[in-house]
């Protein structure tokens, strides 16, 4: 599946749309994402902030979905943990961007090349429009490249 056609389908994913999740950009190579959470009648809190389980739930697959995009079908690619700190109230649109760099795949592909398992941490800060830092996420892959035919 190209990224063109994921982020056209995640757009209409009823959790994220719904929700007031866009996903407004994943590179074709796999190696970034940007995502807009408006603030609406739905995913508001008492106090009219963005609702913490929506800012953390905009930010829960971009990992995962980039690290084995990039990797392939050769490996097994899991969240295993994930933890956010709210940093500020969120009173309009926030955004999170994900990048995921070459030395990151280098060093998940050298962990897991001997059958290894992998479990490295990602971080993104969704960020106000005026750059103020909303909330820190931080989620931890399970990554373990799939035995070979000659090894199973």
């Amino acid at each position: 599946m190209s990224a063109a056609t994921l982020r056209r389908g995640m757009n209409l994913w009823p959790p994220f749309l719904f929700a007031g999740v866009r996903v407004l950009h994943i590179a074709d190579d796999w190696s970034s994402a940007r995502v807009r959470l408006r603030l609406g009648r739905f995913n508001r809190n008492y106090f009219g902030t963005h609702f913490g389980g929506s800012l953390f739930s905009m930010t829960d697959p971009f990992w995962a979905l980039l690290v084995v995009s990039s990797l392939g079908r050769d490996y097994i690619v899991w969240d295993r943990a994930g933890e956010i700190d709210f940093v500020s109230p969120g009173r309009g649109d926030v955004f999170a961007d994900f990048k995921l760099t070459p030395d990151r795949l280098e060093e998940i592909t050298s962990a897991t090349a001997d059958g290894s398992k992998a479990l490295p941490w990602f971080a993104c800060t969704v960020t106000a429009a005026d750059g103020s830092v909303v909330a820190e996420v931080r989620k931890q892959l399970y990554v373990r490249r799939k035995p070979s035919a000659r090894e199973r």
